[in-house]
């Protein structure tokens, strides 16, 4: 059960950003998140509460008219109340003007055991490849 459970929040997390379901993006993340998306955007890795996460992520994905994150071939380890999720992922990007932006690769998220369910505490995403313009 907790890996359905652990695949879905993770698949949850890509399903309410694509749908702008802010509020309940929130309830899939721990109090203080590790971000790396620095295979994409360079820099280091960050943590962050929620709401920072959502505001970041209203703005960067609201830029665009749509965007469908697609997670596949996850692979769990739980050890305890920790787990570890890996997917493949392919992110496209529909501009204004119907151009799109395509990437892919892999997430890796950290997760842990809270109450009942499983909540988001660190997310890798390598990019490896990707399409059109940015």
């Amino acid at each position: 059960m907790d890996q359905f459970d652990i695949i879905e929040t993770c698949t949850r997390m890509a399903w309410y950003a694509d749908h702008r379901e802010w509020g309940q993006l929130a309830e899939v993340f721990a109090d203080k998140v590790a971000l790396d998306y620095t295979s994409l955007n360079g820099g280091a890795p960050v943590s962050l509460a929620p709401a920072q996460i959502i505001d970041g992520w209203q703005s960067a994905l609201g830029a665009y008219a749509a965007t469908h994150h697609l997670l596949g071939n996850h692979l769990v380890t739980v050890n305890g109340d920790a787990a570890v999720c890996t997917a493949s992922f392919q992110a496209t990007h529909r501009k204004t003007d119907d151009t799109l932006w395509t990437l892919g690769g892999t997430y890796r998220f950290d997760l842990v055991r809270i109450g009942s369910g499983w909540r988001i505490i660190g997310v890798v995403m390598t990019a490896t490849w990707n399409d059109g313009s940015r």
